[in-house]
């Protein structure tokens, strides 16, 4: 297929800025695949559509606070740093995205507070923004990691954008129904911090939100258990390869960059049995989609395994594992739009994002979510 072929336009004021006040509050278009008939739900809805002994597969993928602040040496100026993942844990180098990269070579130091306790030396430039970092402290390797998470933020994606004046602040207020108050820049990241992480976190690595996984809440989970339906996860850390930009026309010519995956035992038993009892399988995120098919023979039956995963998904594909998607709305051009294409069909995703757009659901990591079953 073509890359012009995902191309559509998406106003600004749909793509979510703010979570709902409750992770349940999410609406949900169900696409059916078989038929292309769409219909329009809410997310705590989800559970009618499956059945006793059907299974759900999580991402228990944790997202750490990966943005942080430092000030180059001489120059003191302000240099974002963007942590993608720790290369070696005793050397404390980490792989690193630089803003702005221009003013950053190799051997320039990097000062992360005003004590100078923690200095990021660049050894190595990766990509035209990428760089080698290597921190400098007196701390203990595991100490050092400490610091740097307590030092850095939650690695929003570049689309929300929120200033905390003014009709920003107005508009946030309003939709959470708060009063105005001084500190709402806290209570935002307060926020941040604990939304924009699913209820399910617990292996660190991730930079981005499996933002499928964040609809489910703990009642919505409670309900899911008292319908009978199982669950299970794996950990795929969401690396900023998803968000990269594709700039071929020919998908065939395009090649995503690796993200690690570990599928361990629970979860493969829980998904050769539903798949061999013939019950319904739902992937809960593009992530998990790309995962299971990662690691499934050819009749559909999965195997552990812990190591990288670059598996590019689009039109035409015949999807081995789940018989059911759910997902957000994804941006224009987007690689996770092409998987939810590919699973649901590409002429009935496009139509069924049409009817989104007229609808007014919202896209991206804080946005609705879209079922796709049979």
């Amino acid at each position: 297929m073509k890359l012009s072929e995902f191309k559509f336009k998406l106003p600004e004021n749909q793509i979510a800025q703010f979570p709902p006040l409750h992770r349940e509050d999410a609406k949900m278009l169900v696409l059916h695949r078989n038929t292309g008939k769409v219909e329009h739900k809410s997310i705590v809805e989800l559970v009618e559509y499956f059945d006793e002994q059907d299974l759900m597969v999580f991402n228990d993928t944790k997202v750490f606070p990966a943005r942080l602040y430092g000030i180059k040496e001489k120059t003191n100026a302000e240099i974002e740093i963007f942590l993608l993942r720790e290369l070696n844990h005793n050397e404390s180098c980490w792989d690193a995205i630089v803003e702005p990269a221009r003013k950053i070579r190799i051997g320039n130091k990097l000062y992360l507070d005003d004590d100078n306790t923690i200095i990021a030396e660049v050894v190595d430039n990766t990509t035209s923004r990428g760089r080698t970092l290597r921190f400098v402290s007196d701390y203990s390797p595991d100490k050092l990691v400490e610091q740097l998470y307590a030092m850095g933020t939650t690695p929003l994606p570049e689309y929300i954008r929120r200033p905390m004046k003014a009709e920003a602040s107005r508009n946030f207020r309003k939709e959470f129904m708060i009063e105005d108050d001084p500190e709402l820049e806290s209570i935002v990241r307060e926020m941040d911090e604990e939304r924009y992480q699913s209820i399910f976190a617990k292996n660190v690595g991730a930079v981005a939100a499996p933002a499928s996984s964040i609809h489910i809440s703990k009642n919505l989970l409670k309900r899911i258990e008292i319908r009978g339906i199982n669950y299970t996860t794996l950990t795929s850390h969401v690396s900023l390869g998803n968000f990269k930009i594709i700039d071929v026309e020919d998908l065939n010519k395009h090649k995503v960059d690796s993200e690690q995956i570990i599928v361990e035992q629970p979860c493969v038993e829980a998904v050769n049995k539903a798949k061999q009892g013939k019950k319904r399988i739902c992937a809960v995120g593009t992530e998990v989609f790309r995962a299971l098919e990662s690691v499934a023979g050819t009749n559909g039956l999965i195997k552990e395994y812990e190591g990288w995963t670059n598996r590019f998904i689009y039109p035409p594909y015949d999807t081995l594992v789940p018989c059911a998607l759910l997902v957000n709305f994804y941006f224009p051009l987007s690689i996770q739009l092409m998987m939810v294409a590919a699973f649901g069909g590409y002429e009935q995703v496009m139509v069924a994002y049409k009817e989104a757009l007229k609808k007014g659901y919202r896209f991206g990591d804080y946005g609705d979510a879209m079922l796709i079953v049979d």
